[in-house]
């Protein structure tokens, strides 16, 4: 009799799958931060240093204010984006300890055809 018939592959599969994929993206995370920081600052003080070079040489008042909200702006995005590298490094050891505590019983299933064409 010609039929499809289920295996147990494995009750850890997804786990196993998912562990692989979690340990590389750390790492990267881990090794990116450091360099990050680094190369934002940088630049946050050249590009901030270039607005206040033209906030200064700025006579008309259109100017003026054109060069203080291009300012402002710089000055908050910067913030921003150390914010979101403190809260990436901060907020990224309890999600993988977290991830790594939460174990499910996982059961993955294949049909194997078992029978002979006629």
């Amino acid at each position: 009799m010609n039929s499809w018939h289920p295996i147990l592959l494995s009750k850890n599969l997804a786990e196993d799958v998912f562990k692989e994929a979690q340990e590389p993206i750390v790492e990267l995370i881990n090794a990116a931060v450091t360099p990050l920081l680094t190369v934002v600052t940088a630049l946050a003080a050249i590009y901030c240093i270039l607005l206040g070079a033209k906030l200064a040489k700025a006579e008309e008042p259109q100017e003026r204010e054109k060069a203080k909200a291009a300012l402002r702006n710089a000055i908050v995005g910067f913030i921003l984006i150390f914010v979101l590298l403190v809260v990436l490094q901060v907020v990224k050891g309890p999600l993988t300890e977290w991830y790594k505590s939460y174990r499910r019983a996982s059961v993955t299933i294949e049909y194997q055809w078992n029978g002979w064409n006629a």
